[in-house]
């Protein structure tokens, strides 16, 4: 199942934007892979938001906030297709919620890691992509 996680510095989002910018990501993320919308889809998408406490990031440069965006996928989930419209929405929806602009963009990295067929495990069992693709395929089924 899909997880993503936002790394961002202390006090670069409003109270707004840190209840609301998970679920967005988290939204984005299952669209791209092209998950149905159902209960249990947006159940396992998991989104954590990580804080950094204040001088703990910074460049060579400048002091200006950085965002990381980590998306953990099983193989096979996102083609090169998917992956651009995920990073591309992934960068505006952070840039959103911490009131930037696109002239901004470089400030947000977006990283893949796509979890090896057989290395991902839930509920006690260790959960295959091929498992995922017929859950989703009975779940579009039942809408």
């Amino acid at each position: 199942m899909p997880m993503i996680r936002l790394t961002v510095p202390s006090g670069s989002l409003t109270e707004e934007s840190r209840r609301t910018v998970q679920r967005d990501l988290a939204a984005a993320l299952l669209r791209w892979e092209g998950a149905p919308d159902t209960e249990f889809f947006r159940a396992q998408a998991w989104s954590y938001l990580v804080e950094l406490p204040e001088g703990a990031q910074t460049t060579a440069e400048d002091d200006a906030p950085r965002f990381l965006v980590e998306v953990t996928v099983p193989q096979g989930a996102l083609s090169e297709r998917r992956k651009a419209g995920l990073v591309d929405e992934a960068t505006q929806t952070v840039l959103d919620a911490a009131g930037l602009d696109r002239a901004d963009a470089l400030r947000v990295w977006v990283l893949i890691h796509e979890q090896a067929d057989g290395t991902w495990g839930a509920g006690g069992s260790v959960i295959r992509y091929a498992d995922l693709v017929a859950l989703a395929k009975g779940q579009q089924a039942d809408a």
